[in-house]
Order: C-alpha cells, then sequence, then structure tokens
C-alpha cells in the first residue's frame, strides 16, 4: 500500500495509480496532499465517506448507496478507505474503462461478497439508487422502471433468470456490455455538479 502516512506518495504507490488510473503524477500528488490535511491518518472512515456523497445530494439521500460503494472499494474490509482505495474509488466511478467499471459494478451489487448476484441483491441495489434521485425526475421515468421493484424486475428478464436463479460475474459483465440498455439501468449516471465537486476538492 505505501507509506499512507508520509507527506509523499511512495514511488511504488505513485507508479501504481499512474498505470492503473487517468490521473497524472502531479494531480495525485496534490491530490494526497488534500486527502492527508482531510484525513491526518491516512484513512477515510465509512461515516466521512458517507458525508462526502450527502455533500452532493442535498435533495435526495444517498446513505445507502455510499455505503454500498464504501463496502465495494473497502478491499481489506477494515472499515476505512486508504488512499488507494479512495483513488480506484474516484477513477472507476468518474471514467475508468469498462471492463473494469463493470467489475466494479459487479463487487456493488454482489451485497454479501459470495461470487453470486441474486434478485433480492439486485433490488437492494436499485432501491439506493431510486432514493438518490429527485422525486421530480422519478416522475419521468419510463412506466416499466419507475420503481425500484419494476427497474430490478426488468434487469433480472434482462438475463433471462428464473427468480430464485443466480447472476456469476461473467454472466453479469458480458450481459451488460452487450446491451447498454442494461448498463444505464445497473448504474447511477453521476451529474456533471458531482465530478466537479470532485474537482474542487482535490484542487
Amino acid at each position: 500500500m505505501g507509506n499512507t502516512k508520509s507527506s509523499a506518495l511512495s514511488k511504488e504507490l505513485l507508479e501504481e495509480l499512474k498505470s492503473n488510473t487517468k490521473y497524472s503524477e502531479t494531480e495525485l500528488c496534490t491530490w494526497y496532499q488534500t486527502f492527508l490535511k482531510e484525513c491526518p491518518g491516512g484513512k477515510i472512515s465509512k461515516q466521512q465517506f458517507e458525508g462526502i456523497y450527502a455533500s452532493f445530494f442535498p435533495n435526495a439521500d444517498p446513505s445507502k448507496y455510499a455505503q454500498h460503494v464504501f463496502r465495494s472499494f473497502d478491499t481489506n474490509a477494515d472499515g476505512t478507505l486508504d488512499f488507494k482505495e479512495y483513488i480506484v474509488a474516484l477513477h472507476l466511478t468518474s471514467g475508468g474503462k469498462t471492463l473494469q467499471k463493470l467489475e466494479w459494478a459487479f463487487a456493488l451489487y454482489d451485497v454479501d461478497g459470495n461470487g453470486n448476484i441474486n434478485k433480492s441483491e439486485i433490488l437492494e441495489i436499485v432501491r439506493s439508487i431510486f432514493n438518490m434521485i429527485p422525486a421530480e425526475d422519478q416522475k419521468v421515468l419510463p412506466e416499466d422502471e419507475d420503481s425500484p421493484e419494476k427497474r430490478a424486475d426488468k434487469i433480472w428478464q434482462f438475463f433471462g433468470k428464473k427468480e430464485n436463479d443466480k447472476i456469476s460475474e461473467g454472466e453479469f459483465i458480458h450481459g451488460v456490455m452487450d446491451n447498454k440498455d442494461i448498463l444505464r439501468l445497473i448504474q447511477y449516471d453521476e451529474p456533471q455538479k458531482i465530478k466537479d465537486k470532485l474537482a474542487e476538492k482535490k484542487q
């Protein structure tokens, strides 16, 4: 992981993040200094992470979605995100490569971490996404996806699954890559203002 409490990024971690994300050395070093100012211990807690999301959605409730996003990036399950996990999270939620994003999306939907997704897990994540959509925007959604239950049903039907079936990671990734409509249904498209705020926080 590198020396997260140092005031400078380790060369190894810097090279790893440069090769695995879209960020430059200058951006990463600047963001690291900001990260240490906000999180002097070199870690961000689940509560701090939820607070960041809450500031992006003043008219909605992103807490459940933020909890799931946090879980999916807390790769060592220690209840915190270090700088590496935090940067990977930013990268994948704001513009990672399609395959990387789908691998992350599968981890997001695999709530119990057992390597498969069932329908109740789909519904749980879709509900958390709906909590972030302002009521007025929900009113203009297509009729067959204007509730969490309808959207979960639509996703499940696309994969041709029976009520108690499961979806493997391979099935999930191939299915979504082959159908842009399903990609739209499984994700929350972050408004531009969120990306702008993320950029501001790292200035």
